[in-house]
């Protein structure tokens, strides 16, 4: 039996026992990894250097994508190293870190998610009333709101967790830090402030579904009432990308973290983590492009400009 006091490291859940297994899950993180990377920041550079695309969708685009490059980059690569050099280790700060800041991304883009679909239902229920609603400093400070609601958040809930005492271990049951394994390690009883804590924390994430639900139902008998199929499909190419990430960033953290403990295993864990964790933010930008013909315009222009002027650069001049 220890105490928190006592705990220098933690270990992390190993995804395999043999080398070439590890170095399976190396590899699969580090390409999940590198999509993230090169499709957030092409979305990033691309909303930043084309005027086009400084509207408030895009703003919160680019903010989603700051966050999913944020978070995927808090779990993946200590995961790969770990792999890598075949240990579990992560130090007790190292573990605060991943804990605070998983909840701060990841509270603040399930925050921001909730400001775009108010941001959807403006743009089809009210649309002239557009540029009064979401002007620039409204954007602004609804940004603000989601990443401020994510960081506090994150400080109560991570202050909270390892301010119990820990006494069953150091061994967490995932591969990264998160509070549902962490509070596992608390002594009996005392995890009871803590799950109050997580109680708000859901209540509040609820009452933003609630928000995100009654928006689309607007949206959605507004898109069918337009006369013209043109414009229906206009609407939903708009809408239906925010609607594809919502569904699969709630439906995920929410199994990960309000599952009955009777269905709960390690493996199933291990999956629903990565699923919301590591594929979410991998997969977000190609929701994106897939169904935004503007942002795919934006993006190819973009990159036949790059390669324009590489291929200028390279030519001998005459």
């Amino acid at each position: 039996m220890s105490n928190s006091s006592s705990i220098t490291q933690f270990l992390l859940l190993a995804f395999a026992d043999t080398w070439e297994l590890q170095l399976l899950h190396f590899w699969l993180f580090l390409g999940l990894y590198l999509a993230s990377l090169l499709g957030n920041g092409l979305i990033i550079i691309t909303i930043v250097c084309d005027h086009h695309l400084h509207t408030p969708t895009y703003f919160f685009l680019l903010s989603l994508s700051l966050l999913d490059l944020g978070s995927i980059s808090t779990t993946v690569p200590k995961s790969m190293a770990n792999s890598f050099w075949d240990t579990r280790a992560i130090s007790y700060v190292g573990c605060v870190a991943q804990v605070f800041f998983v909840l701060f991304l990841f509270g603040a883009e399930y925050s921001l998610l909730t400001v775009m679909s108010y941001d959807c239902y403006v743009a089809i229920c009210k649309p002239l009333h557009y540029g009064t609603l979401l002007g620039t400093r409204a954007c602004v400070h609804m940004a603000a709101a989601a990443w401020g609601a994510g960081f506090l958040n994150a400080l109560l809930n991570t202050a909270n967790t390892f301010s119990l005492p820990l006494c069953q271990g150091n061994a967490v049951e995932q591969f990264f830090c998160e509070i549902p394994q962490v509070i596992k390690l608390s002594c009996s009883h005392s995890y009871l402030r803590e799950a109050g804590l997580l109680m708000v924390s859901v209540l509040v994430a609820l009452g933003c579904f609630v928000f995100i639900v009654v928006s689309y139902v607007q949206i959605f008998r507004a898109v069918l009432r337009i006369p013209s199929e043109q414009g229906q499909h206009k609407a939903f190419s708009t809408c239906l990308p925010h609607l594809a990430v919502v569904s699969l960033f709630v439906s995920t953290g929410a199994f990960a973290y309000l599952k009955h403990p009777a269905i709960s295993s390690p493996s199933l864990d291990l999956l629903v983590s990565v699923l919301y964790s590591v594929v979410t933010p991998a997969l977000n930008p190609l929701i994106y492009s897939l169904r935004n013909q503007q942002l795919k315009d934006a993006v190819w222009k973009l990159i036949t400009g790059w390669f324009s002027e590489a291929m200028n650069c390279s030519s001998p001049s005459e």
